[in-house]
């Protein structure tokens, strides 16, 4: 699973995901991508879910490029605790992500070996995505 090595603060604030990804939307590496339509959070197992769908799907030549990392720290308190008495542990790594941000890029594949292979990963996602050609 993918998680920070180190962080700065052990737990952090959540935050609303408001407007929509500038910095991350636009491929840089590979030919073809999958990007996200709508805001949520993604874990790290998530990510690896999606990752070997792709990888199971693509049988060799190939390159991927995973875009998102988990660390934001995502703490839960345990069931039937009452209110108060701080805030709960960390239960385990969420990638933020924002509407049109880049989540995986492929290159040296067909395309529609490529669309099929995001389409089998967006199913494993808790967003909504579409396909990207560069």
């Amino acid at each position: 699973m993918l998680q920070p090595k180190k962080t700065k603060y052990r737990k952090a604030q959540r935050w609303v995901l408001k407007w929509i990804a500038v910095r991350w939307s636009n491929i840089s590496f590979g030919d073809y991508a999958i990007k996200t339509v709508e805001q949520g959070f993604i874990t790290s197992r998530q990510i690896e879910s999606a990752r070997r769908a792709i990888v199971r799907f693509l049988k060799r030549w190939w390159k991927l490029w995973i875009r998102i990392f988990p660390d934001k720290p995502y703490t839960t308190k345990p069931l039937e605790v009452p209110m108060g008495w701080g805030k709960g542990s960390v239960e385990m790594y969420v990638a933020p992500v924002k509407p049109g941000r880049i989540l995986f890029e492929i290159s040296w594949v067909a395309p529609e070996v490529a669309r099929e292979a995001f389409r089998l990963a967006s199913y494993k996602l808790p967003v909504k995505t579409k396909i990207l050609v560069s």
